[in-house]
């Protein structure tokens, strides 16, 4: 399996071409096995799927080839103090790695569900193509495991994604008289200061402090001596399960008429929060695989980002996809390992759950 993992960390698979290469790659490998694999393809982009078992219940381990960019050496595995650096080590080619080894493992006569194992090659742009395009296509299930690295913790929620573009206007004026003007720049700071206040800004749940606010896009002005007319500015809000984006975006809107700024918005880009809860019987059945395996019991947490769990989850009204595979670090970094060890433990972990009756 570690062979394994080494075989694909040396594709470079930072582009379609490659991620489609690494798609192929896992294709063969698990053709070879003895296993029947259907590759699919939409807008240019791979992706596999293979079904093993039977019954009412529908398992589904999702894992993706493709890798940010890396340095030509991050291509080069190599092991030290029981680790394995390189790019996609932890994110998450070990994870796909484990699941492969774990699905040619499994005994389909002593399943009592069906498992599907998913392999992907868009995910670090979104997922669109393939994830999204597999869910679309009737692709899913009861309970979606995506081996994305968590350090064999279970990352049972995540936030849900608001995007907010914003235009304030003002009024221009020559810059040596700004008294005569409305500067649409100073609008949005003094929107951005009062954002801070907003009542969704302070809210907190079992596993999030609060919801996640980021201001990555701001453009106005292109002359000293302009009062500037018009500012553009977006937000990246993460927003905690059990928050309805919908309030947040009211909450939003009124706060200009509060501050008595001119701004117009358009709200887009909007995805779900998983919602997964501990009680959820697959989540139990989890917990009990990692202590059989580990001697360790679980640790349950949300995560602040998204991955392609928001596909599949969408089917479920955000209940039953989670993140969860090995241990490692740096990932998109240039360190990047995977803890060896845990990628043998995901795989027994795998397994087990996947046995659970």
């Amino acid at each position: 399996m570690i062979d394994l993992l080494k075989d694909l960390i040396k594709i470079k698979s930072d582009d379609q071409e490659g991620a489609n290469q690494a798609l192929l790659f896992c294709a063969d490998w698990l053709k070879e096995k003895g296993e029947t694999v259907t590759i699919h393809e939409n807008n240019g982009f791979k992706m596999l799927t293979a079904i093993k078992g039977a019954g009412e219940e529908t398992l589904i381990w999702n894992g993706h080839v493709d890798v940010v960019p890396g340095h030509e050496e991050q291509f080069t595995p190599f092991e030290e103090l029981g680790r394995l650096y390189g790019r996609g080590a932890a994110d998450m080619k070990a994870g796909v790695a484990a699941m492969m080894q774990a699905f040619i493992e499994l005994n389909a006569s002593a399943l009592e569900k069906t498992v599907q194992l998913h392999i992907v090659t868009d995910e670090e742009i979104g997922g669109r193509n393939t994830s999204k395009w597999l869910v679309d296509q009737g692709y899913h299930g009861d309970f979606v495991i995506c081996g994305e690295p968590t350090g064999l913790k279970v990352g049972l929620q995540s936030k849900g994604i608001l995007r907010m573009d914003l235009t304030f206007k003002g009024k221009p004026a020559h810059g040596s008289r700004p008294w005569e003007g409305v500067n649409a720049i100073e609008s949005a700071m003094k929107y951005h200061m009062a954002m801070s206040e907003l009542p969704f800004r302070k809210e907190s749940t079992e596993y999030y402090e609060q919801p996640s606010v980021n201001l990555p896009i701001i453009k106005a002005g292109d002359r000293y001596n302009v009062v500037p007319e018009i500012c553009h500015m977006s937000y990246d809000i993460r927003f905690m399960p059990g928050q309805d984006k919908d309030e947040i975006v009211r909450q939003m809107a009124e706060l200009a008429d509060t501050l008595n700024v001119d701004m117009e918005y358009k709200a887009s880009g909007s995805t779900p929060a998983l919602t997964t809860t501990q009680e959820n019987p697959y989540i139990q059945m989890l917990q009990k695989a990692i202590k059989n395996v580990t001697d360790q019991e679980a640790i349950l947490f949300g995560q602040h980002g998204a991955a392609d769990t928001r596909y599949y989850a969408e089917v479920t009204g955000g209940e039953g996809a989670i993140e969860f595979g090995p241990s490692g670090d740096d990932w998109h970094g240039n360190a990047e390992y995977v803890t060896i060890s845990s990628v043998h433990e995901y795989k027994e972990i795998l397994v087990a759950h996947a046995l659970f009756k």
